[in-house]
């Protein structure tokens, strides 16, 4: 989403720190860069204005020219500018569910999310906060809104109220209290009517429904993609309704983020939320630091060992980390390794999370390695049988051919992939020597240790340079070893190491 702004920013920044002495000239030929790029993403003016004026003020003057490295201080203070732009009152994603039933109103203009997006929070609240969620869906209007509600229940496991045609969205809400009150719900969530626009009748309904729930949460969904039009929207519930907080949808589409960087300044709401996609885990919490580091093309390691901590199995880890210390690395761990990776994001979306690794993943994107590639390795994989995936050094010319057959590839595919599986099994043995397995204890320990960060780094207190030597050593420090498909791009080569006759483009 902050593609377009990071890679605009990155080209600034990049000249300055290769200047050793900065003048107050350069800073503001920077800045004037850096206010341009913020006005084509779609960052309202006054934003624009502002935030440069605040860096400008910052970086100028001895602080920075008498630094060692002044770049990387204009950088620091960008960084930190732009975490003050997105912050919010209180901690990212926390809700006030505290006592029960607790009332959440959703509201918002038609086509938003907000039903998915209703479905999506009360899954995440269940799953993550183990709370017991009541969905009822006051839409009377849409054709089949009440329905959608209750479909997506079943999908997700949380309870509905029972749908009774002909009720008023203010019968449905004291009903839905009801049912929260007897029911022993912790938490009943209230998906409101939208429009085509802000209109009198909409605002009316939804303040008489406002008054009767009386919520403690008033979240507005809107959508990413319509730029300072959502900042507009925001402006005009929080005038009539007051809303406590703003839920972007659509953030993995391709919009330019503008109205999430202007979201929390014009209207002083916190961003709680943001949507990346149709599926019902597609919910994230907006987390300021680091999206900010992700702008910067500073990357987000947290994130990603989160990911890591979601899809990795603690058990099956551990003893895939012991095989790997003996120097054991057969087909089934490579096997488990690109699952790994798909469910992780895929490598691009690995890739975009890793410090100084933004641009390569662009590369790799050029060089057309997808993640389609992947899933064609583990087809491979599959054609074996259990004992040539044990022991791959029993596949002999017939066997390629079978294999190869099998999954629909050619020979050479099979080849790649086993040149893969000796890279990574090498890698593996030397990091396992390193210390009695340090390397990989330490890679493992960061992956399951609820500390989140390996190594104890944190991206928002380290200078770029710092994090790029950081990203080269994250190369050791993916999950189980998933290193050696990012150790290729330290040494600035197009794909990561073994794969790259995979992303020939036929």
């Amino acid at each position: 989403m902050f593609e377009n702004l990071s890679e605009r920013l990155s080209g600034v920044f990049d000249r300055l720190t290769k200047q050793g002495a900065l003048s107050d000239e350069d800073v503001k030929t920077a800045l004037r860069e850096v206010r341009v790029a913020l006005l084509e993403a779609d960052v309202s003016l006054p934003v624009a204005r502002e935030f440069v004026k605040t860096v400008q003020e910052k970086a100028t003057g001895q602080a920075v020219t008498k630094s060692v490295t002044p770049g990387q201080q204009v950088v620091k203070i960008v960084h930190d500018a732009l975490i003050d732009v997105l912050k919010g009152e209180g901690e990212p994603g926390s809700l006030k569910i505290d006592s029960p039933p607790a009332p959440i109103l959703m509201v918002g203009l038609q086509g938003g999310g907000k039903t998915t997006t209703t479905a999506k929070l009360a899954k995440r609240m269940k799953d993550r906060d183990g709370k017991r969620v009541l969905m009822a869906s006051l839409d009377v209007n849409r054709p089949a809104a009440m329905e959608q509600l209750a479909i997506l229940g079943t999908q997700i496991g949380v309870d509905t109220l029972p749908i009774v045609k002909g009720e008023s969205p203010v019968q449905i809400a004291k009903r839905a209290k009801t049912q929260a009150g007897l029911g022993g719900y912790d938490v009943y969530m209230l998906d409101t009517a939208g429009r085509l626009s802000i209109d009198e009748e909409l605002m009316s309904q939804v303040e008489a429904v406002r008054d009767v729930a009386n919520p403690r949460e008033t979240l507005l969904v809107v959508d990413g993609l319509t730029g300072q039009d959502a900042v507009h929207t925001a402006e005009n519930f929080d005038a009539r309704i007051g809303i406590s907080g703003v839920v972007l949808t659509r953030m993995d589409g391709d919009g330019r983020g503008g109205a999430a960087l202007s979201m929390r300044a014009v209207t002083g709401k916190p961003i709680k939320f943001v949507g990346l996609g149709e599926k019902m885990d597609a919910l994230e919490t907006f987390e300021p630091e680091r999206i900010a580091g992700r702008i910067l093309g500073m990357g987000d390691i947290v994130a990603l060992v989160e990911k890591a901590q979601e899809t990795i199995e603690a058990e099956q880890a551990e003893k895939m980390m012991k095989r790997m210390a003996k120097g054991q690395f057969n087909m089934n761990d490579l096997k488990m390794q690109l699952e790994q990776m798909i469910k992780m994001g895929g490598m691009q979306g690995m890739m975009g999370m890793m410090p100084g690794m933004g641009k390569m993943a662009k590369q790799v994107e050029d060089a057309g390695f997808d993640d389609k590639i992947l899933k064609q390795q583990i087809a491979l994989i599959q054609s074996m049988t259990k004992k040539e995936r044990a022991n791959p050094a029993l596949l002999q010319a017939s066997r390629k051919k079978r294999i190869a057959k099998g999954a629909g590839m050619e020979v050479s595919d099979l080849n790649k992939l086993m040149k893969m599986h000796r890279q990574m099994s090498d890698m593996m043995k030397k990091m396992g020597k390193m210390g009695k397995g340090g390397m990989l204890k330490q890679a493992m320990k960061g992956m399951m240790g609820k500390g989140g960060m390996p190594g104890g780094m944190d991206p928002s207190q380290m200078d770029p340079k710092a994090l790029e030597a950081a990203a080269k050593q994250m190369g050791g420090k993916l999950p189980g070893g998933l290193g050696g498909m990012g150790s290729g791009l330290g040494g600035g080569m197009g794909l990561p190491g073994g794969l790259s006759g995979f992303g020939k483009k036929k």
